[in-house]
């Protein structure tokens, strides 16, 4: 709480805080059609100075004499430059020529938010993203936004890694890349470790909290994140990038742009590999991937072709550590691939428990521009995905593959030893459009998507002590799914004079899913949910918005749902109020949600034996936040970004079955929903080419399960990184070297991020019940470091 209270102490101080300059550098900043643009960010490249727009479109800034490349950041992500020349006061206005809208901002601009939209959300650049990006998952990336909360199996950001919005989990939380849905379609969640180094080619990423605008895809029941990949460069490059740290980790990069080729061709590329020990005992990582782009502008068109994708090979670490002693005492110990013998003890483990796991990506972007107010985007895409986990099994009844009983020196054997695969093969494929139409305040989006899913599950014995009658290639399990998923949504935004403002949203979205396997039975469901979302915006004054919304949401259970019997569709109806200030040394940001559910799907705690956890539907269950987030300039050299969320989770009437009788625990605490998250990023920027970070974060304590059983409790942590970046324009034959560094956990804590809680009956001989529990924990490392270089030229 300390962090929290000095957070707010420098917040207030500094408002008082103000600087001066040389010279007046001021503008305004108009749309394509002559309208003023309020909310815009101008900031000086490479420097703390900035500022935004008012409600007539106008900003200033004072600087000294020099030349100076200014930023600004309006509703398209991909943000517009201009360089300026200062030696007296200097005018520059800007209006927004057809292209500079049009490149990528109608990628995204269907599924996005921006200042006229009543919900919260954070945005996070490449700029902002570069400094830290060594190598370790978007996820970890975004650790310091509002609400979230990360974790990662191997415990230092590198393999597999979680996050949580709002106490929600991955498969909750809809994600997109260019507006086309990139969650697993029977798991729902997104698997990071497919794609390293990802962020290595995004433009920009949107966080919308709670049910956010519509968009493609799964359902958002905790937030909505959408990744813009590059943008256009219009200057050829090439870039070398190196990283090494703790646990022998190590990235390489190559990115390259031809940069635009008769003003119309650019292709862009990218190769990288990430190599990591991990802090958890053989946890390591073994990634590849590589980003290909081509792309033909012109004044109305934009059509891009990616082609983009990864494999990893990562020993298994998802299984955590339960016992308490052992937590204590070896906080790296991973049970994953041990081998016993008689007594029940460890003496090896097996090299190749891992997963192994290949997937390739391919999309077609065609942006066009019809004239002053009507603009479209259609994309075709498709994902290929392919690879297995291998598991040493021990005395594995011979039932399981399918085995016959068999006779060995006249002993009937039924169990043995055995290595084994278990594979998914998948394809995923559609198409996505959108078409838009803005004129003066009046902006009306539609579109929809129809994507299919067709996957193959399968298991492989690869060697057995005792095979019995089991031939080579054989199949002790087969299954197969398709997922049909298709909607159309209409969203109108129209703003009055008065500063008044008005957002509709309606999506119908219709999904079929049908599977047999182990883990779903017999499924055949069609579901038909209605989305509609109504909100308010007002403009009090140049710096003043407030707003408020109402969105309903429904979604479909996942794969996993199914193994605990027949699971019932979510209901969500969530309310936000917020209020925005926007002033040139502050922006404020903040937000109150109460989002109510019916038949929510939260998690048990418990895993399925692949290390997938198992939900169920719980009946009524809320949550009610407040979340505030800033950015304070204090002075010409330092900037604070706070952020605070404080919530209540809660399930109502909530019933549990232990020892046999089924008992009323009235309302309990939501399972993964800490009360409060608090975030913070202070910046200094001692010279315009090198800026030192000292990140912040505070998780309070959490239930693993949904009985408030104390043993399912995971404390609180507060840890911080220390990142540094500096940046040498040599003039020579490397146009820029970037030298960047990140020291994670500096005060060396030991803390727990995730973990799991299971209850599970046992039949006394007396024919009674009794309820026993278990809970896992995933440590995470403590004092880490990484380094890195960047040679451009």
């Amino acid at each position: 709480m300390k962090f929290i209270f000095a957070c707010l102490g420098l917040f207030l101080g500094g408002l008082s805080i103000l600087s001066a300059q040389d010279y007046r550098v001021y503008g305004t900043f108009q749309d394509q059609t002559g309208e003023p643009v309020p909310g815009v960010t101008v900031k000086v490249k490479n420097s703390n100075a900035g500022t935004q727009t008012d409600a007539d479109g106008r900003w200033e800034l004072f600087l000294a004499s020099g030349t100076y490349d200014l930023v600004f950041y309006y509703s398209s992500p991909q943000p517009l430059y201009r360089s300026v020349a200062v030696n007296g006061d200097t005018r520059l206005d800007i209006r927004l020529r057809e292209k500079d809208v049009l490149l990528d901002e109608v990628l995204v601009s269907a599924v996005r938010a921006d200042r006229e939209s009543p919900v919260s959300y954070s945005d996070l650049s490449a700029e902002e993203i570069a400094p830290r990006n060594l190598g370790q998952d978007i996820p970890i990336l975004m650790n310091y936004m509002p609400g979230v909360v990360t974790t990662s199996d191997a415990g230092a950001g590198v393999g597999y890694t979680g996050i949580r919005v709002r106490g929600s989990d991955a498969t909750r939380v809809n994600v997109t890349i260019n507006g086309i849905p990139y969650n697993d379609a029977e798991s729902q969640g997104t698997f990071w470790v497919n794609l390293p180094d990802f962020a290595s080619s995004v433009e920009s990423l949107q966080l919308q909290r709670g049910v956010g605008t519509s968009t493609n895809g799964a359902g958002a029941f905790g937030a909505s994140l959408n990744l813009l990949t590059d943008a256009i460069t219009e200057e050829a490059y090439a870039q070398i990038s190196a990283a090494g740290g703790s646990f022998n980790t190590l990235r390489t990069s190559l990115r390259f742009s031809t940069g635009l080729m008769n003003d119309h061709f650019e292709v862009y590329g990218r190769l990288s590999q990430i190599q990591s020990d991990g802090y958890i005992d053989r946890a390591s990582s073994d990634l590849d991937s590589y980003f290909l782009q081509g792309s033909y502008v012109d004044e109305n068109t934009l059509i891009k072709v990616l082609l983009f994708g990864g494999k990893e090979v990562t020993y298994q670490a998802w299984y955590g550590i339960e016992d308490p002693e052992i937590l204590e005492n070896d906080r790296t110990f991973n049970i994953a691939g041990a081998i016993y013998n008689e007594a029940g003890e460890i003496v090896d483990f097996y090299d190749n428990e891992v997963d192994n796991y290949k997937q390739d990506h391919a999309q077609l972007h065609w942006n066009q521009q019809w004239g002053p107010y009507w603009s479209s985007n259609f994309a075709l895409h498709y994902t290929y995905g392919r690879g297995y986990f291998e598991q040493y099994r021990q005395d594995d009844d011979f039932a399981t593959y399918g085995f016959e009983p068999l006779q060995v020196n006249g002993s009937l054997l039924t169990t043995t030893d055995l290595i084994r695969r278990r594979w998914l093969d998948n394809d995923f494929y559609g198409t996505t459009f959108s078409v838009h139409y803005q004129k003066d305040r009046l902006r009306i989006i539609t579109g929809g998507a129809w994507n299919t899913y067709k996957g193959d599950h399968f298991g492989e014995v690869i060697w057995a002590r005792f095979a019995s009658q089991s031939d080579y290639k054989d199949r002790y399990y087969n299954d197969n799914s398709d997922k049909t998923d298709f909607n159309l949504y209409g969203k109108v935004n129209y703003r009055l004079e008065n500063g008044l403002g008005f957002f509709g949203d309606l999506q119908y979205r219709r999904v079929s899913y049908a599977a047999n396997g182990n883990e779903t039975g017999l499924v055949d469901d069609t579901f038909n949910f209605f989305n509609p979302k109504l909100g308010l915006t007002y403009r009090i004054d140049d710096a003043n918005q407030l707003y408020a919304s109402y969105a309903r949401a429904n979604r479909e259970p996942n794969r996993n749902d199914y193994e605990s019997g027949n699971p019932r569709p979510e209901k969500l109806n969530d309310i936000e109020l917020g209020w925005r200030l926007q002033k040139s040394k502050l922006q404020l940001n903040t937000n109150v949600y109460y989002m109510r559910y019916k038949d929510q799907l939260v998690l048990t705690g418990a895993l399925n034996d692949v290390g997938a956890p198992l939900r169920r539907n719980v009946g009524d269950s809320y949550r009610l936040g407040l979340e505030i987030d800033a950015t304070l300039r204090l002075a010409d050299q330092w900037v604070l970004r706070p952020n605070l969320a404080l919530s209540d989770n809660r399930n109502l009437d909530y019933f549990f079955e232990r020892d046999g009788a089924l008992e009323e625990l009235g309302n309990t605490h939501i399972a993964y929903s800490p009360g409060i998250i608090a975030g913070n990023m202070l910046t200094w920027f001692p010279t315009d080419r090198f800026q030192v970070s000292l990140l912040s974060k505070y998780v309070s304590e959490q239930y693993l399960g949904n009985i408030d059983a104390e043993s399912s409790k995971l404390d609180d942590y507060f840890v911080n990184d220390l990142n540094l970046q500096y940046v040498v324009d040599t003039g020579g034959f490397f146009d820029t070297v970037t030298f960047s560094g990140l020291l994670n956990n500096i005060f060396d804590v030991e803390y727990i991020s995730n973990g799991y809680f299971y209850t599970y009956d046992v039949q006394n001989p007396d024919g009674s019940t009794e309820t026993f529990s278990g809970t896992g924990y995933y440590p995470q490392a403590g004092l880490n470091f990484l380094v890195g270089v960047d040679l451009k030229f």
